[in-house]
């Protein structure tokens, strides 16, 4: 019996999150992007409004505008849609327990246990889809079939706030006149590659020879071979399975490029007290520090270090952080851009061996300062207490 699979995508996701904030901006086209200030911003997302002009996700701030002069631009708030979808996890979670994130906003659901619960699969689609509407007030499309590669194709198809069914009897009709970009694996490079060949449609890649896409493209060939013909038997992870978060970082690019490395240490802490407090929010440790420097000829490079020590304390982040770029960043040309990330990442409540070279009492009262410290930014607001190195 064929698997019942989903794939759920939350329709415009930052979007939709900022104008349930804005209401006031419901009828107005709104994008979510990198700082406004910044030279090179893009656009993160946008709602239904702004994609009737023409607005793509990843162009850049003023190629929108120009498209849309009355586009409005808010920042992202991670923090928001990271709480948004985990309920939205959660409403999945009433449905069935193998859910399998892609990303912040798409998950793949295995509801073959749930037929006798909650009916089939378009019907347990059409609930899900009025639970996440009714409870969260955003939209999702869901696309529903018998493997992970066409459901996610099917939520594709139809958006906002739909459901599409690809099943073994409609397939060929649905999915092989979509173009071959369409297909999960079908990158750009990979596409200009077949196109030589008169590749351009899934149903090309089918139809195509295996051994002959083979050749082309390696194993990787063979694949997306499979996929086009419906032959995947991926399975969708049970929640509990799904790997812990690797990394949280934080990066920006600057004003006005920066020409020494106080200006950098700046940056750099400031970032790192944005890491550490989503560490915190997490209950997670970094065990490494990766750094990202990108210099005003936009050539970037990046940098990482194994800690002594597990932390989430914003000045061991930045310590490190500001030792790899002076070990590292020999100043041919002035910093544009910086980020860091705090990486390796344990649980809180993993056992870690101590350091017998660091002060680990000192470490502790260090980790219970900073604690105290947010929770009176929680209380009073980011900015009521901050280093005087700062300002």
């Amino acid at each position: 019996m064929d698997k019942i699979i989903l794939h759920c995508d939350l329709n415009n996701f930052f979007a939709s999150v900022e104008c349930l904030k804005h209401p006031e901006l419901e009828n107005r086209p709104v994008a979510v992007c990198g700082s406004v200030e910044d030279r090179h911003g893009i656009i993160l997302a946008k709602n239904e409004v702004a994609k009737k002009y023409g607005v793509k996700t990843a162009e850049v701030v003023w190629q929108a505008k120009m498209k849309c002069p009355d586009l409005v631009l808010l920042s992202p708030n991670m923090d928001e849609y990271i709480s948004f979808s985990k309920k939205a996890r959660a409403i999945y979670s009433e449905y069935t327990d193998l859910i399998e994130p892609f990303g912040i906003d798409e998950c793949w659901l295995d509801v073959t246990g749930s037929t006798l619960l909650f009916g089939n699969g378009e019907e347990i689609a059409n609930k899900i889809r009025e639970h996440i509407k009714r409870e969260l007030r955003i939209t999702i499309s869901v696309g529903v079939s018998f493997n992970k590669i066409f459901a996610k194709l099917g939520s594709d198809i139809k958006k906002p706030d739909a459901v599409t069914c690809i099943t073994r009897e409609n397939y060929k009709k649905i999915v092989w006149e979509l173009p071959a970009v369409d297909l999960l694996g079908v990158g750009k490079s990979t596409y200009n590659q077949i196109k030589k060949y008169g590749i351009n449609t899934i149903g090309d890649i089918a139809n195509t020879d295996k051994e002959f896409i083979k050749k082309i493209l390696g194993k990787n060939g063979e694949v997306l071979w499979r996929y086009a013909n419906g032959d995947c038997d991926d399975v969708v992870s049970h929640e509990s399975e799904v790997e812990m978060m690797k990394s949280i970082g934080n990066s920006t690019t600057c004003r006005e490029d920066l020409q020494n490395e106080d200006d950098v240490w700046k940056v750099i802490y400031g970032l790192s007290q944005s890491v550490a407090t989503r560490l915190r929010k997490y209950e997670l440790l970094a065990s490494g520090v990766q750094i990202s420097v990108k210099d005003n000829n936009l050539s970037t490079r990046e940098f990482q270090v194994s800690l002594p020590f597990s932390t989430r304390h914003p000045k061991d982040l930045a310590d490190t952080g500001i030792a790899l770029f002076k070990k590292h960043y020999h100043w041919q040309n002035n910093v544009r851009a910086l980020g860091i990330k705090a990486i390796n990442l344990i649980p809180d409540n993993q056992f870690v061996q101590y350091n017998m070279l660091y002060d680990q009492q000192k470490i502790n009262e260090q980790e219970q300062l900073e604690d105290k410290v947010c929770s009176l930014r929680e209380r009073y607001g980011e900015q009521s207490l901050f280093r005087a190195s700062l300002m």
